[in-house]
């Protein structure tokens, strides 16, 4: 499946590893939630990056104590309309400070590219080919946003606070926002 990764279509380092396969000492791994959870010991020992592709019915807060062991967390949608995997984003992102890669996949649609982003997520597993270059350009159409999320860009309100006398008054500074 393509993936976009930072605004553009990328080649996906991790391999997945299915329940019963042995774990690779070398290269990137992502493995399911169980599996992790079952072998956290050995799979957080592993010098090279480790993933964990985590369900969206089952609690983050099982995770929290391993994110900064892991390179990957990758979310699933298992239908467009099952939105659960956002919530978890947030939470991943702000409440548990994860900086690594937090990756959409399953059911993903290139009219939640922008939502998704917002969330937390800076990279997507699309289905189509033809949904790689969407996702791509959707994620750099828009630079400022009213609300704070979970993508740690600042909203245009703390934007405005930060800037100083700006050149100009307050006509320049709506040029500047601009």
């Amino acid at each position: 499946m393509p993936l976009v990764r930072g605004g553009r279509i990328a080649a996906d380092n991790f391999t997945r590893i299915e329940d019963g396969a042995p774990i690779p000492e070398e290269g990137a791994v992502l493995v399911p939630a169980a599996r992790f959870l079952a072998d956290v010991e050995e799979l957080t020992r592993r010098s090279a990056p480790t993933g964990v592709l985590w369900p969206n019915d089952r609690n983050v807060t099982e995770l929290a104590p391993y994110l900064d062991k892991l390179a990957l967390v990758a979310l699933v949608f298992p239908t467009f309309k099952d939105g659960r995997a956002y919530s978890q984003a947030r939470v991943i992102r702000e409440r548990h400070a994860f900086r690594g890669e937090l990756r959409a996949t399953g059911q993903v649609l290139r009219d939640q590219a922008l939502f998704l982003q917002r969330a937390g997520f800076d990279t997507y597993e699309v289905t189509k080919e033809k949904d790689a270059t969407a996702f791509a350009e959707a994620v750099q159409r828009y630079s400022v946003f009213y609300q704070p999320t979970g993508d740690g860009r600042a909203s245009a309100r703390l934007a405005r606070a930060s800037r100083i006398a700006p050149p100009g008054g307050v006509h320049g500074l709506r040029e500047a926002v601009r």
